[in-house]
């Protein structure tokens, strides 16, 4: 007995051994491969046109509201006129409509109509300054201020920097005489910031392709930018994340119908106590998390630029899924990219104190991920849910996209113009948090990327939606030159 113990135990040693000296082995050539895309021609930008135009864009206050009699649809207006007056080649050359009130579809016709679309996403819209928030600001945020470093205001980070960059690229192209060969859409929706709106600009424009028989072979929209990774002794790079899908977003009212009355003689459990139980079922009872195969590709991505030790955790990311979802799901900014999310908003009771609810209800959001959809959701409601005698209201939502591949002509693209750019660009997929315009264009386009090339501090990026949104000026030009490359490529061959 005693002889099969040690002979199990020296196995099980010689096996540690073994897998110890095969990670080793493995962590030490476990190196981003070279890639030699050989230098970047350089680009002709008139960048001081780009930040004068950026802060006109800015100066017009193009806010979106859910409720349309709010817009002030003059200022959509303005904004269209105001790209007239500045990009004149593109007013000469292309043709633009206008959909959905104010919704923009710029067409420049390619030499070969047999050739599927490129196109080119971004929103006019911005949303509102926060109520009591107007004097916190550094410069006013509807000014467009310059100071030489930043442009300051709302919209130079989501996303009238990419709207310019784009119309800046293609009135340089056409400057510069570049043809075409497939047709190229400027597609620049109006109610982005109003998620999950049943009048979305983006679905208009779609369907106004789609009737046209249009086929688009890639669509590039806003969404991760490059990002400094800096970690003492691990890693000193640069993150350019590429979304390939991003998630849904739907609100449930759920609510308890009780008889009500007068609190003096209360029931032992009243609604908002019955509401306050499915809360606790739902935060209880999450999702499933799962390991999507992007993550993989963004790990390894991530951990083949890292310093040897760090390499050892890196290389043997496939082997500890399990434990990796384990600590993500305890950690709210990572679990979000594994799991639908669940998060309990906002709660309604009684109109009094000493009055007990006829109706309680509360308002969950969630954000499904890739493949649940707003129907899964529902059902995993009323079947966590400890009460079943309960009112369940779709308030607005959208589903989650699909997975575009990472083996395109045009996320192979992106990731050549950013190696190019800079070698310490590490390029890797990532699933978006938020919503894009991007999601609408699924029926007529496989292709779909969410990028904004623009270098920005993760600190920075705190204040898209939020007070000082500014964007830095020495970004512009880099961005610009990125637009022209990438549609030289996507739309010249």
């Amino acid at each position: 007995m005693g002889d099969a113990f040690l002979t199990v135990l020296y196995i099980l040693l010689g096996l540690l051994a073994a897998l110890i000296a095969v990670t080793l082995v493995r962590a030490a050539f476990f190196k981003p491969p070279k890639k030699d895309f050989g230098p970047l021609s350089p680009e002709k930008i008139d960048r001081a046109r780009a930040e004068k135009n950026l802060s006109r864009a800015i100066a017009i206050e193009t806010v979106s509201y859910p409720e349309d009699e709010l817009v002030d649809w003059t200022k959509f207006a303005e904004f269209r006129d105001f790209l007239d007056e500045a990009y004149p080649l593109i007013k000469k050359n292309l043709t633009r409509e206008t959909v959905a009130q104010a919704s923009l579809i710029y067409r420049w016709k390619g030499s070969d109509p047999s050739l599927d679309a490129v196109a080119l996403l971004a929103h006019q819209d911005v949303v509102p300054v926060s109520a009591g928030t107007l004097g916190d600001w550094t410069h006013p945020p509807f000014e467009g201020f310059n100071d030489g470093e930043y442009i300051w205001g709302r919209g130079a980070l989501d996303m009238k920097n990419q709207l310019i960059c784009i119309m800046e690229t293609v009135e340089d192209l056409l400057a510069e005489g570049f043809q075409p060969l497939r047709d190229v859409y400027l597609c620049f929706g109006h109610n982005e910031e109003v998620v999950g709106s049943e009048n979305a600009g983006a679905h208009a424009i779609m369907e106004t392709l789609q009737e046209r028989g249009v086929r688009l072979d890639c669509v590039l929209d806003e969404g991760g930018a490059i990002l400094p990774v800096k970690v003492k002794g691990i890693i000193d790079k640069r993150l350019a994340g590429v979304g390939i899908a991003e998630k849904g977003y739907v609100d449930y009212e759920i609510s308890v119908i009780e008889k009500g009355g007068h609190s003096s003689q209360p029931p032992a459990h009243t609604g908002v106590g019955k509401m306050a139980d499915i809360v606790r079922a739902l935060e209880r009872h999450q999702f499933k998390a799962q390991f999507q195969p992007f993550l993989s590709d963004l790990f390894g991505k991530i951990g083949r630029n890292t310093s040897y030790p760090a390499r050892l955790v890196a290389c043997n990311v496939p082997i500890l899924k399990p434990l990796l979802k384990t600590v993500m799901k305890k950690l709210p900014p990572a679990a979000c990219m594994i799991r639908t999310t669940t998060a309990a908003t906002m709660a309604q009771g009684s109109p009094a104190a000493n009055v007990l609810p006829q109706k309680a209800s509360v308002t969950v959001n969630f954000r499904q991920m890739p493949g649940t959809t707003m129907r899964d959701v529902e059902e995993h409601i009323r079947k966590v849910s400890p009460h079943k005698n309960i009112e369940i209201k779709r308030l607005k939502g959208k589903e989650a996209s699909k997975f575009s591949p990472t083996d395109s002509r045009a996320f192979r693209t992106i990731e050549k113009l950013c190696v190019q750019a800079n070698p310490d660009n590490i390029v890797a997929p990532y699933l978006v948090m938020g919503g894009t315009d991007a999601c609408f264009y699924e029926p007529i386009c496989d292709n779909i990327y969410r990028f904004a090339p623009f270098t920005v501090s993760p600190e920075l990026l705190l204040c898209t939606h939020a007070t000082d949104e500014r964007i830095p000026v020495s970004t512009l030009g880099d961005a610009i030159g990125f637009f022209k490359r990438f549609l030289r490529e996507m739309a010249g061959s």
